[in-house]
């Protein structure tokens, strides 16, 4: 029996902003991979890199383990993957290296891999995955098992005779309830719940509904996907979340799909479906303005125990939003975001900032939306070239010193705009000065009608006000003389 170790390369030490937000999420299509392999008769193991110091502990691993292949299966429902961290691909190397240096045939799937295959290629695999890998996987496998030419199977690159081979591309996976449950028992979970639980009352358990995304922002990477959406069958969701429910007693799940429910009649149908069984969990999604206000989504949503939805506002200007190719308009945002507060849903945004052709005026509208609709939490970026867009082709002359970020805290205006890196990261902080300074005022006008309510974490809270509208004004001037 052929031994394959997995891994991937998402290390959220690496990370430090990550690191800090305390909200690590184990390698699902990693998992969901090793479960197909052990289906078709292969001996897997997993190098699980996402809580570890090091990328040097594989080697203890590798040597004790003495696999066949090593193969190194990034999360693509890990939306962070898609942005090809320099800080996660070193580390990728260093892993590749030290397994090909002991004669172990490598393979790598990623979106970083795939963007930039040669790159990998040079770097110790032997195999690049291109594009949903979990089949292709197991034909290469298959394939290089019984002795046959890979040159047949879909969606691989490799070297021969030092020159890049790329086989055709193998079409998106329409039949994903084919595909078994994640190899969970591989995962120690516990480590997980402990770095939620050391900062939070509440631990979350990632679940993929769905795979890719249709819609046509103009500025998102699909290396996975492509314009794919597929979607796997409520049965088969709600079977997976009772096994977490009765194995790791988790009732609070993360939607890891880049669109939620956007099949008709599949948030209508998963409602039931819980309720049917008697499944009573509360869960976060990814969602678009306009995909929320159709049919009763909303109220079917709330129904099946919604807690959280994160819009990707992207923008207060609508010219900006139409110069995304967005497809959503400020309205529908607020209108949105109305219903599911009086909901009792939370709503937080994605921002980004510094998009082609944004002007002060462009800004100014970002944070009076934030601070007129004040959803409970911020992602905030600065606009980010991924390879295959038509904005990375827009720009990709700009990116000769720099392409990627080290981390996901970076914020580094890579390409030229309006203004340059330094006036956007002094922008992220003036933002979140101000949005905190009205969450602040707004918990003291509850306060003072209620002043028996008065917690000490109210205090603490309260007690920031004079430091953020210190540190407001600073940035303030420091942003007038950036720009």
């Amino acid at each position: 029996m052929k031994k394959v170790l997995f891994s991937h390369s998402y290390f959220y030490r690496f990370d430090e902003k990550q690191w800090k937000m305390a909200e690590p999420y184990p390698p699902l299509m990693t998992i969901t991979s090793a479960a197909l392999l052990r289906n078709h008769g292969y001996d897997v193991q997993l190098f699980d890199v996402g809580l570890r110091r090091s990328e040097e502990e594989i080697e203890a691993v590798l040597n004790s383990y003495k696999p066949d292949y090593f193969v190194i299966f990034d999360d693509g429902f890990n939306y962070l993957t898609k942005m090809c961290l320099t800080t996660m691909r070193e580390a990728a190397f260093r892993m590749q290296k030290l397994a090909s240096d002991m004669g172990i045939k490598v393979i790598t799937c990623s979106s970083d891999s795939t963007d930039h295959l040669e790159k990998y290629l040079a770097n110790g695999a032997d195999y690049v995955l291109k594009g949903e890998g979990e089949l292709t996987l197991l034909e290469l496998l298959d394939t290089i098992g019984s002795h046959r030419d890979v040159s047949g199977v879909k969606g691989v690159a490799y070297l021969d005779n030092g020159e890049v081979k790329l086989t055709p591309p193998r079409a998106a996976n329409s039949r994903l309830d084919d595909l078994p449950m994640a190899a969970w028992d591989l995962i120690n979970i516990e480590p997980y719940k402990r770095v939620w639980l050391d900062k939070k009352d509440i631990y979350y358990l990632n679940i993929a509904t769905t795979r890719g995304c249709p819609y046509k922002c103009n500025w998102c990477a699909k290396p996975i996907y492509g314009q794919r959406y597929n979607v796997r069958s409520v049965t088969k969701v709600v079977d997976e979340i009772e096994f977490h429910v009765k194995n790791h007693q988790v009732d609070h799940f993360w939607m890891c799909d880049d669109i939620f429910g956007l099949k008709p009649g599949w948030v209508q149908a998963f409602r039931d479906e819980l309720k049917s069984r008697n499944l009573q969990i509360r869960y976060k999604i990814q969602s678009r303005a306009d995909l929320l206000l159709q049919e009763d989504n909303i109220q079917a949503l709330v129904d099946s125990g919604l807690d959280e939805v994160w819009i990707g506002a992207e923008s207060g200007s609508q010219d900006i939003l139409d110069a995304m190719d967005k497809g959503t308009t400020i309205e529908q945002i607020k209108e949105a975001t109305r219903l599911l507060k009086s909901k009792a849903v939370k709503v937080a945004y994605f921002i980004q900032f510094g998009y082609l052709g944004e002007t002060k005026s462009d800004i100014q509208k970002t944070i009076d939306l934030v601070l007129e609709m004040m959803p409970e939490n911020l992602g905030v970026s600065v606009s980010y070239p991924l390879p295959g867009t038509k904005f990375y082709d827009v720009v990709k002359e700009d990116l000769k010193k720099k392409s990627n970020w080290v981390d996901s805290d970076d914020l580094d205006m890579m390409f030229q705009n309006t203004y340059q890196k330094g006036f956007y990261k002094v922008l992220h902080r003036y933002l979140h000065n101000r949005y905190t300074i009205k969450k602040n005022l707004i918990l003291l006008k509850k306060v003072l009608s209620s002043p028996l309510n008065l917690r000490f974490w109210h205090l603490r809270k309260l007690a920031s006000l004079g430091f953020n509208f210190s540190k407001a004004g600073i940035n303030y001037l420091k942003l007038s003389r950036l720009s």
